[in-house]
């Protein structure tokens, strides 16, 4: 199918016909990681146009960040550091701790049963700056099974909004697949109408999500990959991930700038930014 995306033997995306999710992994959700790979958009209505960027991500329990920065030895947590994580880039964006709010979410929107770990994938703060296009919470139930995907959508204007999809694990290895309306304004060259399809594995030794965006009559309009490997978060792998990638948060904000741009040369439909969903959440 054109458009599809693997992770190959040297971390960079290669076309191939086959599941890019991957095998399935341990039941339950790993430690904290680090997972360095790749970001691959290809649009393909009215033309084709294709991103590819070399990023590292942290998995965190958000039950545990205190204890995973003092593990870390690098990775400070609501402290000024080179690498850092602060709660009030993500949730309710007020500084307080996430899971109350998680938790206040998932009863309010209906994810019915406890919830055990939780397991947040996101780029942290480099020099104090980061900005998250897509921060993803998976939700597991204590005995280890994925039971919902919050998806954490940022654009450049200030604003997010969340996806809460239900996601109890299937048998047999099978991936996970959802779908929802859109319906949060992400980029002035996409309309705000038509559907997110998304399909994924809980992470482990690998990570991979594939989201497909469809217009209103179901036609593939732009679809994204996220894939990367997984390794220990430590001093020692941030360090590495770091020299790789010294300025990535900020080569983030500057691509997706660099690629409007593009987009905008190549004649592409400018959408005006309506305002953004009476709720924050949705599902």
């Amino acid at each position: 199918m054109d458009g599809d995306f693997t992770l190959g033997r040297t971390g960079r995306p290669d076309r191939a016909a086959v599941d890019p999710a991957g095998p399935v992994g341990p039941v339950g959700p790993p430690e904290p990681s680090l997972y360095t790979g790749a970001v691959v958009h290809k649009r393909l209505q009215p033309f084709v146009h294709t991103l590819d960027y070399s990023v590292f991500s942290l998995l965190l329990d958000i039950d545990c960040l205190a204890q995973t920065s003092r593990q870390s030895g690098i990775l400070k947590y609501n402290k000024p550091g080179v690498v850092s994580f602060y709660d009030k880039d993500h949730g309710p964006r007020d500084g307080t701790p996430i899971r109350p709010w998680l938790d206040r979410t998932l009863t309010a929107q209906g994810v019915d049963g406890p919830i055990g770990p939780v397991r947040l994938l996101c780029f942290p703060r480099l020099w104090g700056y980061v900005f998250n296009p897509l921060s993803i919470y998976y939700c597991y139930r204590p005995g280890g099974q994925l039971a919902a995907v919050l998806y954490e959508v940022c654009n450049t204007f200030g604003e997010w909004h969340g996806y809460l999809l239900k996601a109890d694990t299937p048998d047999g290895g099978d991936p996970i697949r959802q779908t929802t309306e859109k319906v949060f304004h992400v980029s002035p060259f996409m309309p705000v109408d038509g559907r997110y399809a998304f399909t994924l594995k809980p992470p482990s030794e690998r990570l991979s999500l594939t989201i497909r965006y469809q217009d209103a009559d179901g036609v593939d309009r732009m679809i994204a990959r996220h894939m990367g490997k997984r390794a220990d978060l430590s001093r020692a792998t941030v360090l590495r991930a770091l020299l790789r990638h010294p300025l990535m948060t900020w080569k983030v904000t500057a691509g997706i700038h660099w690629e409007a741009l593009k987009l905008w040369l190549k004649g592409a439909v400018y959408h005006p930014k309506p305002a953004p969903p009476e709720h924050e959440i949705t599902r």
